[in-house]
């Protein structure tokens, strides 16, 4: 099949670029330098010209605090980016998937979040992610919402490359011990993109590895597995805290479990849990 993958230097389009190379696929991997999606006229003549049969929106404004003051930023990427995006693949016709965020939702919530929850995002990066889902809906008729949380993988930076980082430099870590959610593993989502792009079950997806742990919880976890795939001289103490006691510009939802519920009902594989992708990921990086 024919795909487009915009972001495609991202941490996310890179595995999914990898991933669809590997499986035979044809693939134009854009950057900003192939696709300005802010720019109309550019998105319709890359889309236009290549005519894939499925895009992959992978590119966004993820700074989540900087959005903050960046208002505008984030709305030109994240909501008049993905009308772009959205508008040039209803032309020839094409699927699209777009990649959003637990930060759609206001983190309240004592339980799970499921795909039909009524949204309600409290920073400018959650509600300009929301505010593309919208147009994503309203402007695609074969489309694909993929909500995602806690992305970590080998391209780019995220908070498992700084925990390695930090444990083998810092005599000791204070890590948020009161937000909860999924660790999300880049080439396993991809792998679930794959086959979701290859069906006709449209909708909203809340895709991240199976099962949730706290940030402190994560921080353990890589630091166990650290220690065991070798390579890493781990000497951090981790001490648990809040998140009154690390104030940032954006607000971060406190709950960012999100039920897996389209998967299910769509009888679609799960992902498979959170540990055995950090496992896979560490493994990697120890060599």
């Amino acid at each position: 099949m024919k795909v487009l993958v915009t972001g495609a230097n991202g941490q996310l389009g890179r595995d999914v670029t990898l991933l669809l190379e590997k499986e035979g696929h044809s693939v134009l991997a854009c950057t900003r330098d192939q696709l300005e999606i802010t720019n109309q006229h550019n998105c319709n003549n890359v889309i236009s010209t290549y005519r894939p049969e499925i895009v992959i929106h992978c590119a966004a404004y993820t700074a989540v605090d900087a959005a903050e003051t960046d208002v505008d930023g984030a709305y030109q990427v994240n909501a008049i980016g993905t009308r772009n995006i959205a508008v040039a693949a209803e032309q020839i016709g094409a699927k699209l998937i777009y990649i959003s965020t637990d930060y759609v939702f206001d983190g309240t919530s004592e339980v799970p979040y499921q795909e039909y929850d009524n949204t309600n995002p409290q920073s400018v990066y959650g509600k300009s992610k929301r505010a593309g889902e919208v147009l994503v809906q309203s402007l695609s008729s074969r489309w694909f919402i993929v909500r995602t949380s806690w992305v970590y993988g080998v391209y780019g930076n995220n908070f498992v490359k700084t925990m390695l980082k930090l444990g083998q430099e810092k005599p000791k870590l204070q890590v948020v011990h009161d937000q909860k959610g999924s660790p999300t593993y880049t080439a396993d989502l991809a792998g679930f993109l794959l086959k979701l792009m290859q069906s006709e079950m449209y909708g909203i997806y809340h895709a991240s590895n199976s099962g949730t742990c706290t940030w402190y919880e994560f921080a353990e976890a890589i630091f166990a597995e650290a220690r065991n795939a070798g390579g890493f001289t781990i000497q951090a103490q981790l001490e648990p805290c809040t998140t009154d006691q690390f104030p940032r510009p954006a607000p971060r939802p406190r709950n960012s479990v999100m039920d897996h519920l389209s998967i299910r009902t769509n009888g679609l594989a799960d992902i498979r849990p959170w540990r055995e992708g950090l496992r896979e990921f560490i493994s990697l990086m120890s060599k």
